[in-house]
């Protein structure tokens, strides 16, 4: 979880994960992050049945990933379950719908990736389901996938190819270090990227 997170999800993203479609979810507060294997949700419109049942069921260190049908507008997660998900050591939720008590959120520090924010709350008589796959931002995600959430957005492994992302990100990371190392004495982005095209820039005197 640890080399995840220092990799981020810019640099998984361009390493083979699945990166959910900018402007999904954003997180709830600056500086939230979490990795984990995920726990798949959905959950029937204005309803979080299936979000209960999934918290209380949840394994130490999984990320809740929940797809909400039709209606985002309600405050399907807050504080309440937001003690009862630390209780069971959740890692973190990313969710396609919104959230509430937001500033409970950030002093418990528990990590929480959303679309917004939303005052009424969501009945608990279900349908839902809690398992199998979802669709989240484009991204199909199925419980195991490994999910990487950050500042700049939320990425998904299939959990059959981890080892190979996370192989090709390393590699990523280690290039871009001995890139930062150049630029830092003088080298310039157009050199060491090899760009061209460079007579297509018109430039005029200010």
């Amino acid at each position: 979880v640890v080399e995840l997170l220092s990799l981020s999800t810019a640099t998984l993203g361009e390493s083979g994960a699945n990166a959910v479609a900018a402007g999904t979810v954003r997180p709830m507060w600056l500086g939230a992050a979490c990795a984990g294997p995920a726990r798949t949700v959905y959950c029937a419109a204005a309803d979080n049945l299936a979000i209960h049942v999934a918290v209380a069921e949840a394994m130490p260190g999984e990320v809740l990933v929940v797809q909400v049908e039709d209606i985002p507008e309600r405050g399907y997660w807050g504080e309440v379950l937001t003690v009862a998900a630390q209780s069971r050591n959740v890692a973190g939720l990313v969710i396609a719908a919104c959230v509430r008590d937001t500033a409970a959120l950030e002093h418990r520090r528990f990590p929480v990736f959303a679309s917004g924010i939303a005052l009424p709350g969501a009945a608990k008589v279900g349908p839902g389901a809690v398992g199998g796959h979802i669709q989240i931002g484009g991204v199909l995600v199925r419980g195991g996938d490994v999910v990487v959430a950050d500042d700049d957005g939320v990425a998904v492994i299939a959990a059959a190819n981890v080892r190979a992302v996370i192989a090709a990100a390393r590699t990523r990371a280690e290039k871009e270090a001995v890139m930062f190392a150049a630029l830092e004495q003088g080298r310039t982005t157009i050199d060491l990227l090899g760009i061209t095209g460079l007579d297509t820039i018109r430039r005029t005197s200010n």
